[in-house]
């Protein structure tokens, strides 16, 4: 029989800057044009945030806020190793990467033998190409895959009632999708090395708001036109529940990883895409920390998107996976912020 421990962490890319690069997310944010024109002063902001914010644009609170992340992966990574995982399952949000306008499936397991990549190379709109490591943009990086494991697990889904795709190769020049390679190169923050294979599990968390903004069509965005295309929440969940029964049965010992932050700025609407939802986090973390997994199940997709919490579907398919095995949670770190993107929760369900 198999063995199981979750894990759920953050992977927000502004973590990899260095200090006076933390909030290039806001800035970058802050030079749209559909950001109302009183917002652009800091006067408007929550106190919190102005706080945050300062007079150097978050570069006085940058420090302190990295040394909890990497604390946090540290601590994360250790439990993980002495774990001693078969492979790592990560559920990530697939951000226009492999989910794009000729194929948008909810989900999508990678079944790979190695691949390699090269994160660095191609630098967001909002984010420098500097990296905390003082890496060159041509630094690459190889991780193992587990097929075996990809396989089983994509085959006995589709057993048991659902219909998810997989897939045996990357697309033609391109890496690990952001939410798999950030998640390892800060688990790897002290660059020791990441020699655990991985299973990427994509969720279609974004629906048709990614290719829609890619493709500038940030007016459908703006008029609150819906999203259709994302997996419901309890979808996500009991699909949690099937990996955790399916993987419980097998031969290997597996984290199961959930990456991705909570409410993220760009993604909150409702604050004109300066600042997360904090409240709802922290409505988030209250039932996580008593182990109520069904009241994230029962969250309406819009109630997560209102509160700019789509990347959390990673973390529905975890907590689905908990609910199955009866796992409570022990909270690492919960570090909130405002300026820096998105606030971060750092969890480990012990097997």
């Amino acid at each position: 029989m198999g063995e199981i421990q979750g894990v759920g962490v953050p992977h927000d890319p502004s973590a990899m800057l260095p200090d006076a690069d933390m909030s290039a997310i806001l800035r970058h944010t802050l030079t749209s044009p559909r950001i109302p024109g009183g917002l652009r002063d800091a006067a408007a902001w929550p106190p919190a945030m102005r706080a945050e914010w300062g007079s150097d644009q978050g570069a006085t609170a940058a420090p302190g806020h990295r040394r909890r992340l990497v604390e946090a992966f540290r601590s994360v990574r250790r439990e993980i190793e002495a774990f001693r995982p078969d492979f790592l399952l990560i559920w990530g949000a697939d951000q226009y990467e492999y989910f794009r306008e000729d194929l948008l499936p909810p989900f999508c397991v990678f079944i790979l033998d190695q691949v390699s990549c090269a994160p660095f190379r191609e630098a967001e709109a909002a984010m420098p190409r500097r990296n905390i490591w003082g890496e060159a943009a041509d630094t690459t990086f190889a991780y193992l895959g587990h097929p075996a494991g990809g396989r089983h697990l994509a085959r006995r889904l589709l057993e048991d009632g659902f219909d998810v795709p997989h897939a045996f190769r990357l697309r033609e020049g391109r890496g690990l999708a952001r939410a798999f390679v950030d998640t390892l190169l800060l688990l790897d923050h002290d660059r020791a090395g990441f020699p655990l294979p991985v299973v990427p599990f994509h969720v279609n968390a974004l629906g048709s708001r990614a290719p829609r903004a890619q493709m500038g069509t940030t007016a459908a965005l703006a008029a609150g036109e819906a999203d259709t295309l994302a997996p419901w929440p309890a979808r996500c969940f009991d699909l949690g529940r099937a990996t955790a029964r399916i993987l419980a049965a097998s031969p290997w010992r597996v984290s199961l990883v959930a990456a991705g932050s909570w409410s993220r700025a760009q993604l909150t609407d409702k604050h004109a895409w300066l600042y997360p939802d904090i409240e709802a986090d922290r409505a988030r973390l209250a039932e996580l920390e008593r182990g109520d997994f069904n009241a994230w199940r029962l969250l309406s997709r819009a109630e997560m998107e209102d509160a700019g919490q789509h990347e959390m579907l990673s973390w529905l398919c975890l907590a689905g996976a908990m609910s199955e095995l009866g796992r409570g949670a022990k909270i690492v770190d919960w570090v909130e912020s405002r300026v820096f993107n998105s606030s971060k929760c750092f969890a480990v369900f012990p097997a």
